[in-house]
């Protein structure tokens, strides 16, 4: 059953390194990141995992100890998705998937949890694609909470990229409606909503967290979970969103 989860953005840029001289722009979303995470500590879960956007290499389970890297960014920094392999318990891991690298999604997230060192629960990481359909994604969160007793989220995933006319989607004046009822689904732990988010807008306004954010819906059906907003604004036209649920 999930008993809480967070709801992280993924730019790069939440990495300092990465953000190089821009880092300070982003620390109130950072900070409230590390409050998220220390939600899901505080809930005393048996099992973390977390869910993120990916691109087709980076698609499917990364087991915990999994390695992601900033380098692309120009950055000589790596992280792992959690402190080692050791506690995952997935049979069916094989070598080729546990050298993978992480999508930049779950590198994100593997530098939030080693920011708060995490160090709760056993974890794992899932790449989700942006065409999987919400039928499905509400399908695979019901079966994530089912596998443990107490199951925590962090779900990793952007807003709208399109809400001025510098942003990697130009701007779309439907973008700013999608993002505010993204926002208040969120913080009322709106399931319903959540699951009814349209799929093929989110697709036009470059809203990255739709399938992470609709997984996180299926997964909290009769939880009887509350929300939070801790976090929502726009740099750089990019909606990005903190919140938990517990």
């Amino acid at each position: 059953m999930l008993v809480a989860a967070a709801v992280c953005p993924c730019p790069p840029l939440l990495v300092p390194e990465v953000a190089a001289g821009a880092a300070p722009e982003l620390d109130a979303a950072r900070a409230a990141c590390t409050d998220a995470v220390g939600v899901l500590a505080a809930s005393r879960p048996d099992r973390l995992v977390v869910i993120g956007p990916a691109e087709q290499n980076g698609r499917g389970q990364h087991p915990q100890g999994a390695r992601g890297s900033f380098r692309g960014f120009g950055v000589h920094l790596d992280v792992r998705l959690g402190r080692g392999g050791e506690d995952t318990d997935d049979e069916d891991t094989d070598g080729a998937v546990a050298e993978r690298e992480l999508p930049s999604s779950l590198a994100v997230a593997a530098w939030l949890l080693d920011r708060t060192e995490w160090s709760a629960a056993p974890l794992e990481g899932l790449g989700v694609g942006e065409s999987l359909a919400p039928e499905r994604c509400t399908e695979v969160g019901g079966e994530i909470a089912a596998r443990s007793d107490r199951v925590a989220l962090l779900v990793m995933g952007d807003a709208s990229a399109c809400r001025t006319l510098k942003a990697p989607g130009y701007l779309d004046e439907r973008a700013a409606p999608f993002d505010a009822e993204v926002a208040r689904a969120l913080g009322a732990a709106d399931i319903g909503a959540l699951k009814a988010l349209d799929a093929e807008l989110a697709y036009e306004l470059k809203a990255a967290g739709r399938a992470p954010w609709q997984i996180l819906a299926g997964a909290a059906e009769d939880a009887g979970l509350k929300g939070e907003l801790l976090y929502e604004d726009a740099p750089y036209g990019v909606g990005y969103l903190v919140a938990t649920w517990s």
